[in-house]
């Protein structure tokens, strides 16, 4: 993390730009063209320093403020220093300072002062931005006003796939649609050194390294990650990548050419943007150790820190009092575009944690346990905040662990307020000691630090619950679900339980003659023997553990300690180690367990999500021939967060989630299906059975080696590295031109058609007229069904329109590495094969084309809709647009001609994308649907909107049947009908910068 007061670094056309806490900042606060804000008698200095200026919110409330939990104050800091009257009126102000009787009963608004973006989810927001620069130049206006209004970080880390590991190419086809062979611009390619030569030249050297020749000759590694250094083991000299790392970004770079170097356009271009490169760490792990503020200082006011990101562990800044959760591509993109972030007023659930955890017990175990608890406690769609003692005995890691954990409960974020423990580990990662003063003076004055000796400054909460720490024992969680805990010393009678229980969320129902099958499988010459329970894929991973150095240690010292006592793992078993930056590789290197996890083949891979969204490489044929022969229930450990049933590999049926160390230990015993108090882990060379508890690391271990190798100067010498950016990054080139020059071959980046009819002026509101249904579908249609997600299937339109353009189907890539290109991802809208048209009759992704009657793509049908001029409507029951929030369950149908959805009801997010994007979400009257109506789809329907279009006025519709029925149109506020109006939020935002 970098303090606001830090210098910049010398500008550079070959370096990533500056992030933007260290460059210029805007935000929507400022802008020249707002109303004054109606608070501003509240601005005060701090210690009589005219140079920092801030909100003085307490004076606002008096004692009312402070009974309010922390997370409100700061939402209430945000709407005070926002309000314009418009977007964020004085009663929202006041309705956050009264959340004791208001809360879950009004609608707020919140403007995060920063936005976090993955390459995925990332890519649309930016191709919007450069397709709205050209849209603001055809109508005459200045295309370089066009900027994110307020700070923007890009990511670019899900682009990793696991094409090697083990320092083996992997059968993995190229999905991308780079050229694998093609050398990047400037980088020639990179010729790979062999790994376990003697070391050379270095006195005092005490066995085999990684280093050999390249050590010393960094000029034939001109493709290495620079920010992530490599130290030998024996004399902590650096040396280059393990080369599996290397390879898998070669072919990163290659596969991903065309994004990254429109990434790449964008952070020169825009103001407020700064991309992360990919190799250097995951979205929430940057966001931790980088790029957060904890308090911003622009233009002389400080405000306190918060952000909104693409990526649903964006909660894992709350454990350093940071405020911020993970929202859909369309929230970023407003929140980018100057909207704020529209939220109920929360409930606020209170965590008291008391005790300390046993030795045994690592952060997943209490994660685990905490997860369960809230989750039993019913804490969905609320804030949840920690409290009591227990909090000052959780490091700062520890926190962040438990933060990135609440997507799992429910809760919309789990908020830590800054204390002594956060102020602390700020100092020892590198925080500059003058904004460390003045970020403790701010966060005091504003009541926004807790002091955790002072018992009676407890905020009310609108419930507590109460977690003794000491209670918790080591658990996974599994087989299908993260919130099943099984404790470690129950694992082997859970797993044998759920071969018995019929199919479910625990059951797999084996027959109870084949559950002691044996299957013997011959694998690199040799042969071995899966049963039941066999593992055959074990991960550590950078969702959930890699931030918190504990745990990733014990994993080192795990390995050590088994390595030297002679045991290893079989080598069938799918091995990986992602970590989630550059500074995890380091200490894990430094300490020297690294080659230890490498020996047990644990292998660094790469810098990116990998096993736990399913880009793990397909285990060996014959291991899965042999799953397959036996009907085997095989296993998968992992350190993340999620263990749905084939979300790792379709042919392995259980996934358990585990801590570090854990997954090391079932790696080296082959199996779940044991007792670690009563069975041995493996046999040393002497025939000595080997427990668990022998190569178990004691707390005090694990204390030496971090306290002596998780240092200040790792963190400073990684943001120094981050910010020079790596070399294959900056010898790439990319254009400088103020517009982006849109490659017509390209079927990555293409310019959307969003704002081909955009007007200087929004024109009066159009009615609908003889529109057909699309799809009549029913309850519970999830945004999987509605938005393009995962592979590209070979017959699908997505596919036809690729094939066309020349792509094998080894060059699809998926959608998500294709949502900068809207042609794929309108195909691939309603693509889903689950998708249950009520025209078809079964799962298809089908629909019908009433004027000729054919039954066709929905694509397709669309397609011919809109060439004979007919607007299209969607038929819907109740809760439409479920699930995660996706920015293309809004822009496909749009694009597919999508004029209004007709709905029991809708899934509140959902219902904001339609209209953010110019969609008219219409609700039938209460106790009325499709088939109350006697509505069979087949008709044709009419809709008139009057020009004074208002929160909640009901609609008549007629059909061409000559029956007419009344409906709701949906906006909740004026904000959400004036968007409506202008055709969706791109356009609104397009006519202010004009």
């Amino acid at each position: 993390m970098l303090g606001a007061g830090s210098a910049p670094p010398a500008p550079s056309p070959s370096l990533p730009r500056p992030p933007p806490h260290v460059g210029l900042i805007w935000s929507p606060a400022m802008d020249p063209a707002r109303p004054e804000c109606p608070f501003q008698y509240l601005i005060e200095t701090l210690n009589d320093n005219p140079e920092k200026k801030f909100y003085n919110i307490p004076k606002l409330g008096g004692t009312k403020y402070d009974t309010l939990p922390y997370s409100i104050r700061v939402l209430l800091e945000t709407a005070v220093r926002n309000c314009d009257g418009f977007l964020v009126k004085k009663e929202d102000v006041m309705n956050i300072l009264d959340w004791k009787t208001k809360q879950n009963n009004v609608e707020v608004p919140f403007y995060p002062a920063r936005v976090l973006l993955q390459d995925f989810t990332g890519i649309p927001a930016m191709v919007d931005f450069a397709a709205m620069r050209e849209a603001v130049k055809n109508l005459g206006g200045d295309p370089m006003k066009v900027h994110p209004a307020c700070p923007t970080d890009l990511t670019v880390d899900h682009s990793l796939q696991i094409d090697f590991s083990k320092c083996a190419i992997q059968n993995a086809p190229n999905p991308g649609g780079g050229d694998l062979q093609r050398p990047l611009a400037k980088v020639s390619p990179l010729k790979v050194q062999p790994r376990k030569v003697p070391c050379r030249g270095q006195t005092g050297c005490k066995g085999p390294c990684d280093a050999g020749e390249s050590s010393r000759n960094s000029g034939k590694f001109s493709a290495q990650i620079e920010n992530t250094p490599i130290l030998c083991p024996f004399h902590l000299q650096p040396v280059p990548e393990p080369e599996t790392v290397l390879k898998n970004q070669e072919v990163e770079f290659g596969r991903n050419r065309e994004r990254l170097q429109f990434f790449k356009w964008g952070s020169k271009v825009f103001r407020n943007v700064a991309v992360i490169p990919p190799g250097t760490g995951m979205a929430h792990q940057m966001n931790l150790e980088y790029l957060s503020r904890v308090v911003f200082e622009v233009k002389d006011f400080l405000y306190p820190d918060s952000v909104v990101g693409t990526d649903s562990h964006t909660t894992m800044v709350n454990g350093l009092g940071i405020l911020g959760w993970g929202v859909g591509g369309i929230e970023t993109e407003a929140v980018m575009l100057g909207m704020p972030v529209a939220l109920t007023l929360p409930e606020v659930v209170g965590c008291e944690l008391t005790g300390l955890a046993s030795p045994l017990a690592t952060s997943i175990d209490v994660v685990l346990s905490i997860t369960k608890q809230l989750r039993q406690a019913g804490v969905a769609g609320k804030f949840v905040e920690f409290s009591g003692t227990g909090v000052s005995q959780l490091s700062v890691a520890d926190r962040t662990t438990i933060a990135n954990m609440c997507p799992e409960y429910g809760a919309i974020l789990s908020f830590f307020p800054v204390d002594n423990v956060t102020l602390k580990h700020l100092k020892h990662t590198g925080f500059d000691k003058a904004k460390l003063e003045f970020m403790e003076a701010y966060l005091k004055a504003v009541k926004l630090f807790r002091n955790d000796q002072i018992s009676s400054e407890e905020p009310e909460y609108t419930q507590i619950i109460q977690i003794d720490l000491s209670s918790i024992t080591p658990y996974v969680s599994g087989p299908k679900r993260p919130q099943d805990r099984v404790a470690i010393t129950n694992m082997k009678s859970d797993f044998q339980a759920c071969l018995n229980e019929k199919i479910g969320f625990k059951g797999f129902q084996i027959a109870v003659e084949k559950q002691n099958d044996i299957v013997p499988v011959e694998y690199e010459g040799n042969e071995y023997r899966l049963s039941h329970g066999s593992v055959v894929i074990a991960a550590v991973i950078s969702c959930t553990n890699n931030c918190n150095p504990s745990v990733m240690l014990a994993a080192g010292l795990l390995a050590r300690k088994a390595v030297e006592a002679g045991l290893m793992v079989k080598p069938y078993i799918r091995t990986s180690l992602s970590p989630g930056s550059g500074m995890v590789t380091h200490y894990l290197s430094s300490s020297g367990v690294l080659p230890y996890l490498s020996k047990l083949g644990f292998e660094v891979v790469g810098y990116g999500c990998s096993t736990c969204v399913g880009n793990t490489a397909p285990l060996p044929e014959a291991i899965r021939n042999a799953i397959k022969q036996g009907d085997l229930v095989a296993c998968g450990v992992l350190s993340g967060n999620k263990n749905f049933e084939g979300r790792l590999c379709d042919c392995v049926r259980a996934n358990y989630l585990a801590s570090p160390p854990l997954v090391v230990a079932y790696a080296i015993a082959g199996t779940v299906n044991i007792d670690f108090q009563t069975e041995p882990l493996g046999i040393d060379p002497n025939g000595k059975n080997i427990y668990l508890h022998d190569v178990w690391p004691t707390r005090e271990e694990l204390q030496q080696v971090e306290e002596e190798y998780v240092i200040s100067s790792m963190f400073k010498e990684l943001k120094e590295k981050i910010e020079k950016g790596n070399k294959r990054w900056n010898f790439l080139e990319a254009p400088e031109s103020v517009l982006f020059p849109w490659d017509l071959k390209s079927t990555y980046i293409r310019c959307p058609s969003f704002f081909d009819k955009l007007a200087k002026e929004p024109i009066s509101l159009q009615p609908i007229e003889n529109a057909h249904v699309l799809l009549y579908l029913g309850d519970s249609v999830t945004t999987d069904h509605i938005s393009p997600a995962g592979s590209i299937a070979r017959n699908s339109a997505a596919a036809k329109y690729l094939t066309n353009k020349g792509l094998t189907p080894r060059e699809f890539n998926s959608y998500g590495a294709r949502r900068g290109n809207d042609a794929v991802m309108t195909r691939g809208t309603f693509a889903n094969m689950k998708l249950l048209n009520k025209f078809i009759g079964k799962p298809a992704p089908k629909t019908v084309h009433f004027p000729s009657g054919q039954m066709l793509d929905v694509f397709e049908a669309a397609e011919l809709y809109q060439k004979e001029g007919i607007p299209l409507v969607i038929l819907a029951g109740k809760k439409y647009g479920l699930g995660n929030s996706r920015d293309w369950t809004a822009k496909g149908p749009f694009l597919l001609g999508v004029k209004a959805v007709i709905a029991e009801s809708y899934e509140k997010i959902h219902k904001g994308h339609l209209i953010g994007i110019g969609i008219a979400p219409l609700q039938f009257l209460p106790g009325e649907n499709a088939n109350v109506l006697g509505l069979t789809g087949k008709e044709q329907f009419s809709i008139s909107f009057p020009q004074e279009l208002f929160p909640g006025i009901t609609l008549d519709i007629k059909t061409n049947t000559g029956k007419v029925f009344r409906v709701i149109a949906s906006f909740e506020n004026d904000v959400e009908t004036t968007i409506y109006k202008h055709g969706g939020i791109l356009n609104y935002v397009a006519r202010r910068f004009l």
